[in-house]
């Protein structure tokens, strides 16, 4: 059985088709790669995974389960994490507090319970406290852990991120544009950490990105967008060549040469 299986989505907007009866599936262990040009509906796909859209015809399945009938504050429990194309952390709070954030999804007492910190609630935080440090120590933040979002560089807070991600403890985690803004050395020390996240952490990826040799450097397979519909899928060099691909981001005459 798929992980993640997208199965004949159309979402409107208006008189605007973002995504055109769109299906995929996504197996365990995978990274998965989606590309395509501005506006190809690579964002709105991941934003109907998150539940902050509703599709008009088709399904979402995670483990066989119909994603439909859960609300966006309910994915995150579910085993489902995701980063945001433009940076989604606390400015004036820690490194350290902004992945505590992550942990929401795993908190068990109840809200008397954590007002009157009973012994629940000390294990809990203990526990919570470990598996942020274990995000900590595997993405490298040592040395930024208590300071504030505010004063990291932009490569780091891409990290912290992530890392928020990561502290959900996910089965699937959803990258959106991981690669975005990083200069060469940071896209590099990103690439390893996608890998790593497979291979040392066992979590499935699904990524949306636009440059195709960091994506073909780290993905097992790539679907290709296009106006919300599906162009091309397979491996990373059968999709590079594709020339609906080629004429996709480079235009007709591009394709034809």
């Amino acid at each position: 059985m798929s992980l993640l299986e997208v199965d004949g989505v159309t979402v409107r907007f208006g008189g605007v088709t973002a995504l055109d009866r769109v299906s995929f599936a996504v197996e365990p262990g995978e990274i998965f790669s989606i590309v395509g040009p501005n506006g190809a509906g690579k964002s709105t796909l991941f934003n109907l995974i998150s539940r902050f859209h509703e599709p008009e015809e088709g399904d979402l399945r995670f483990a066989g389960e119909s994603l439909l009938r859960l609300a966006a504050a309910e994915i995150g429990g579910l085993g489902i994490a995701r980063t945001f194309q433009n940076i989604e952390l606390f400015e004036h709070s820690s490194v350290l507090e902004n992945l505590l954030v992550g942990r929401h999804t795993r908190r068990r007492v109840s809200i008397p319970e954590q007002i009157l910190f009973t012994p629940a609630t000390r294990r809990e935080e203990i526990a919570h406290r470990a598996a942020v440090e274990r995000v900590i120590d595997f993405l490298d933040l040592q040395l930024y852990r208590d300071r504030t979002i505010a004063g990291l560089p932009y490569g780091v807070r891409k990290v912290v991120e992530v890392g928020r991600a990561l502290a959900i403890e996910p089965r699937v985690l959803l990258l959106d544009e991981p690669y975005s803004r990083l200069s060469n050395e940071e896209s590099m020390d990103m690439r390893f950490r996608i890998g790593d996240i497979r291979a040392r952490m066992g979590v499935t990826v699904l990524m949306v990105e636009h440059d195709m040799g960091l994506v073909s450097a780290v993905s097992d397979r790539v679907m290709a967008l296009a106006d919300g519909r599906v162009i091309a899928t397979g491996t990373p060099a059968a999709v590079q060549s594709h020339p609906r691909v080629i004429e996709a981001y480079l235009g007709t005459q591009a394709a034809a040469s």
